[in-house]
Formats: structure tokens, C-alpha cells, sequence
């Protein structure tokens, strides 16, 4: 991924003027579009990274927003928002926290903006073969493509529904952990867990658990079956990710 912007956001606007210039002084090349589709639309060759600064919007915003749910999953662009808690509020609820790579509230340091982007333009420049695989496996469709969107900026990652879908995915593809939902229909997470460890191609391979239920009874139900963590959806985004990231940089340090 290159260091290109598409702002999208009032032209006239200073702040998305002062975000803009921000942004070029931290070596992005930024493009700025009114934010409306045909605006969007006109620009070709359009970067992989979208910023949105919500401020100055009409109410008829809410159809740019349902442009951009749409447009995110054929064009494959990471989206940042900008606003207050009420702007980001609407905009969440019509395109989908799930599709979102991150929110900022307003008043924005543009520093911190141009460090969550160079981390995408970092990991963007990592040669695949070397990225780590994931498969995440939940019943819940919104917080599989939450995990995705947050995940595949650092790693491969791949989602089943069901534990019958998860164990036919592992037949056939190899991978590195397992984000395993505790509570699912037909096929719990401790179900797919212990025939995980039961089958002898797959028993070595991680799993955490990534789940809603924290009661002292669910985690000791799963102890005998070596979960490598046990994480709760309710974590701000930072943590969970890192917990993850943790887990491979002391897996690696072990080998």
C-alpha cells in the first residue's frame, strides 16, 4: 500500500484543510473528495486508505454513509473516521463498526492519525508468505467481519460460522491460531475444541477463546483441553489486539 489519502470531507472546511496539510507533512500524498459518491466516484485510481472527517456534514450525510457500506467490500479500502461521539454514533449505525478500521474523536491530533496509517502502510509492505494465518470462528456475522477488518492489517485471516465449517476449513488449510467463540448452535467452542484435540494432524495447533461469557464455570470447563488464552469481546480493541499479538511474539521467542 503507498502512502496515499483519499480525504474525503468539505473542501473549504479548515479542518480538513489543517488535516490535510497534517498529513502531507508526514509524508502522504493526500487526495481530497467532497463527500458525496459522484465526488468519490470521479476520482480514479482512488487510494486504499479513506478518511472521513464527519464534521460540517448535512443529515443527507446518512447516504454517503450508505455508499461507503457498500462500496467498502468491493473496493477493499481501510476506512477512518473523524468526528464527535454523535457524528461517529450515526455514521457507525449506517455503515457498520464492523467495516471500520478506526474512529477518532474530534479535536484531532493528526500525528496520531499518520501513526495508525503507517501502520497499515507497514504491514502492507510485509511479504505474505510471512504474515501469520488466523481463522475465526463465530456464529455471529458482524463480529467476524469486526475481527477481520482489525486483523488483516497484520495478518491472513479467515472466518467460519460454524464449528462443522471451521473443522472441514482445517482439513484442507493450515494456520497459526484460532479465535474460537465459546457459545454456538449445533457446535460449541469446547465441542470444537475437543475434536481439535482429538484428531492427530490438528491437536497441536493454538486456540483462544474470544468469547462473551466470563463466568469462573465456562473457563475451568476448557482448562483440560489447554486453551492458549481466553478473551473476552468486550476488551477496548487496543488490548484484544495485543493480546494477540503478544501470543505470537512469545510463541516466536520460544522457538
Amino acid at each position: 500500500m503507498d502512502k496515499r489519502v483519499l480525504l474525503i470531507g468539505h473542501e473549504k472546511s479548515f479542518m480538513v484543510n489543517a488535516i490535510a496539510k497534517g498529513l502531507e507533512k508526514e509524508g502522504y500524498a493526500v487526495i481530497c473528495a467532497e463527500p458525496s459518491q459522484v465526488a468519490i466516484n470521479a476520482i480514479e485510481d482512488r487510494p486504499k486508505i479513506y478518511v472521513l472527517y464527519l464534521g460540517e456534514m448535512s443529515k443527507e450525510g446518512s447516504q454517503l454513509f450508505t455508499y461507503i457500506r457498500e462500496a467498502i467490500d468491493t473496493e477493499r479500502f481501510d476506512l477512518h473516521l473523524i468526528g464527535n461521539r454523535e457524528e461517529l454514533d450515526l455514521a457507525l449505525a449506517i455503515i457498520g463498526k464492523e467495516k471500520v478500521q478506526e474512529t477518532y474523536l474530534r479535536p484531532l491530533d493528526v500525528k496520531i492519525l499518520a501513526e495508525k496509517l503507517d501502520t497499515l502502510v507497514d504491514y502492507s509492505a510485509v511479504d505474505d508468505s510471512l504474515r501469520k494465518k488466523i481463522l475465526i470462528i463465530d456464529d455471529d456475522g458482524a463480529m467476524l467481519r469486526m475481527m477481520k477488518t482489525w486483523l488483516s492489517v497484520k495478518y491472513h485471516v479467515y472466518m467460519a460460522s460454524s464449528g462443522k465449517i471451521a473443522l472441514s476449513f482445517l482439513a484442507q488449510t493450515p494456520v497459526d491460531l484460532i479465535l474460537l467463540d465459546y457459545e454456538m448452535p449445533v457446535m460449541s467452542g469446547p465441542d470444537v475444541l475437543k475434536e481439535i484435540r482429538e484428531n492427530d494432524k490438528l491437536k497441536d495447533l493454538p486456540v483462544i477463546f474470544l468469547t462473551a461469557k466470563d463466568d469462573k464455570e465456562s473457563v475451568m470447563k476448557v482448562v483440560n483441553l489447554k486453551p492458549e488464552k481466553y478473551l473476552l469481546k468486550s476488551m477496548p480493541k487496543e488490548k484484544l489486539i495485543g493480546s494477540i499479538d503478544d501470543y505470537f511474539a512469545i510463541a516466536e521467542y520460544k522457538k
